[in-house]
């Protein structure tokens, strides 16, 4: 192992996004094999919460090795679940390996009926089976004694359309249920008299706790929903599903202008300081990978499916620590200013392929 000097220490943010969650699972996989990376704190949001406090499960009960064998177990219990549920593929993307669901019979009424209903009246006795599995799978007493992860869990307050970061030791089942509760699909997550719903409205995931922390300089954002779609949307299905990605990546756009204006301030006016820290930013994107996932396949919970979005966050995270490596601690390899210009294009972290994945 190499000398404790020598270790790089970073802050994860990590996105919500239903089962593509998995491209998460993999990413942290792979930074918790690299005995060099130390993860200090985690911000995230609904799928990003969920493997944030999986983790610090197994970090408390079984260290590293515990932590990603937890992570497999979630995601294993997650598929097995799902095999009941009545959103499947239809026989012929079966049989041509598509997991979108958009021409699954189930999944369209569904689609049609949560727009048409609130969940309170089509589902008056609040039946959750992923409250459930949470409860089951994951304890938040060995979450909240965890020392060696900081974990933040985003969700928004819907009375006052503010962030709600919970941390340890007030971390529960109920506060991970409202960085997950979409609003369409589940009732409101009531937590000391207020009610929440998903964080990604308002922070997908939330930065400001990351960038608060004096334990390092590097925040590593894993993208999971796209940021640019080069084609135009023009089908309903299509628009409806662009807006959501542009509504749950715009707080996290926000928050990424906020910190290249405060390093602008502190290049121009020599603020560096323990006050006015500057932060070193990242990220581990695919942006042509998750362009070609559908967003139906956000529903699909096959454990093929999960196993193969797993093996490709891995290899986001290892191109990512091949290309980056020796930035970490020196500067940041997220150009901010090119990001907001007219002219901003991704990198691609990770080779694109369009194995196993379809977009319709």
């Amino acid at each position: 192992m190499p000398d404790q000097v020598t270790r790089k220490h970073i802050d994860l943010a990590l996105q919500g996004g239903g089962s593509h969650g998995a491209l998460t699972w993999g990413v942290l996989d792979r930074l918790l094999e690299d005995s060099r990376i130390g993860i200090c704190s985690i911000s995230g949001t609904s799928a990003g919460a969920m493997n944030a406090v999986m983790l610090a499960d197994g970090l408390e009960k079984g260290g590293v090795d515990g932590g990603r064998d937890a992570l497999a177990a979630f995601w294993k219990a997650v598929s097995d679940a799902a095999r009941w549920s009545p959103l499947q593929r239809t026989l012929w993307d079966r049989m041509s390996n598509n997991y979108s669901l958009d021409h699954s019979p189930a999944y369209l009424w569904f689609e049609q009926f949560t727009r048409q209903f609130s969940p309170y009246e089509l589902n008056p006795f609040d039946i959750n089976p992923l409250r459930d599995l949470i409860a089951d799978t994951i304890d938040f007493d060995a979450v909240n004694r965890c020392s060696s992860l900081k974990v933040f869990v985003t969700a928004t307050n819907v009375r006052t359309g503010r962030a709600k970061v919970f941390t340890q030791p007030d971390l529960s089942v109920e506060t991970v249920m409202a960085s997950a509760c979409l609003p369409y699909l589940f009732r409101a997550v009531e937590i000391d008299g207020e009610a929440y719903w998903d964080g990604g409205y308002i922070g997908n995931p939330a930065l400001y706790p990351l960038v608060d922390d004096r334990a390092t300089r590097d925040i590593v954002i894993v993208q999971i929903n796209p940021l640019v779609r080069e084609e135009l949307p023009t089908t309903g299905r299509a628009i409806i599903n662009r807006l959501n990605e542009v509504t749950f990546n715009a707080a996290l756009l926000k928050e990424l202008r906020s910190i290249h204006l405060l390093h602008e301030l502190i290049e121009a006016e020599g603020l560096e300081s323990e006050r006015y820290r500057d932060s070193y930013v990242h990220l581990i994107h695919a942006h042509e990978e998750t362009e070609l996932l559908s967003a139906s396949s956000k529903f699909t919970a096959e454990w093929s499916y999960l196993v193969y979005l797993m093996e490709r966050g891995r290899a986001w995270a290892e191109r990512f620590l091949n290309e980056h490596f020796d930035d970490l601690g020196v500067r940041s390899t997220l150009d901010l200013g090119q990001l907001f210009s007219d002219s901003f294009r991704l990198p691609c972290v990770g080779d694109a392929s369009s194995d196993n994945v379809s977009t319709d």
